[in-house]
């Protein structure tokens, strides 16, 4: 692993997902397949491969009260926040203290059981908004200031061990779990949806008890890891390699069609909330 700390003008970025993003890092060692952000790696001129190199940001400009307050703030978009240097170098934790008095709205994605080193200042958070007026649009997030999202597309710790390098399944689970137990609203993102492969009910059905919500998103096969997808599906799931040259080569969308039926069909008899963010 590359490590090395860089300089940067400002933390927080406007975006297109949230009114501002905030990555303290630049790559990701926990290194997914699949990951759409491996594409950074061309931007910042890195020879090494997605997953093998870190940059850690320092930023002395403070993150903004003024321009904050109110705002939807999201962690992280081309890294996680929580990756296993984290523990290292705490940006994220340095950031989150800054945050703490900061009126805004939060949501945090990690496929890492390190956040819970941290719980005591997403606890503040909650504790923060319980005492103030603000109000969020969604019932379960009221006053909160916070959420949890932690992204699982399988229950199969096999398949999981060869897609990334983060957290086991049980250990997001018990993430999950943990933080809604202190009143933190944690959701469940399915992403992405491995087509034949990802057992949509059986993730649900686990992660009922401990999530306010469950949002699905399907796989897109990106220019810079579609082949070694496609290559994978051909040496370990064979049967389906034709199915996915079906979607991905020949631009069939039956499948995910069919699927959204069924998930819409599936979260309204088990009661649970749901989004769903597909992509063609």
């Amino acid at each position: 692993m590359v490590e090395r700390e860089i300089e940067v003008s400002d933390y927080v970025s406007p975006s297109k997902l949230s009114d501002y993003v905030i990555n303290p890092y630049v790559g990701c060692p926990h290194a997914c397949r699949y990951c759409y952000a491996s594409f950074m790696r061309r931007l910042t001129n890195h020879e090494e491969l997605w997953g093998d190199f870190l940059d850690v940001k320092r930023c002395s400009k403070p993150l903004g009260r003024k321009r904050l307050t109110g705002k939807t703030v999201f962690m992280s978009s081309v890294t996680d926040c929580y990756n296993p240097l984290e523990a290292k170098y705490q940006s994220t934790r340095r950031i989150l203290e800054e945050l703490a008095a900061i009126e805004c709205e939060l949501s945090i994605t990690t496929k890492s059981n390190l956040l819970l080193r941290d719980l005591d200042l997403l606890k503040a958070r909650t504790a923060l908004f319980q005492s103030s007026a603000t109000l969020f649009a969604a019932p379960s997030e009221e006053k909160s200031g916070i959420r949890v999202v932690s992204s699982i597309n399988t229950v199969d710790e096999d398949f999981r061990e060869e897609m990334d390098r983060a957290s086991t399944i049980a250990e997001r689970f018990d993430m999950l779990d943990a933080c809604r137990r202190e009143g933190i609203p944690t959701i469940l993102f399915m992403s992405p949806i491995f087509p034949y492969i990802t057992d949509f009910r059986a993730i649900v059905a686990r992660a009922a008890p401990v999530v306010d919500a469950v949002w699905f998103e399907n796989l897109n096969l990106r220019p810079g890891y579609k082949e070694d997808i496609l290559a994978y599906i051909h040496a370990r799931y064979p049967q389906f390699y034709e199915r996915y040259l079906d979607i991905y080569q020949r631009g069939d969308l039956t499948y995910w069609s069919a699927l959204k039926e069924e998930i819409v069909d599936y979260c309204e008899r088990v009661g649970i909330s749901y989004q769903i963010m597909f992509h063609y």
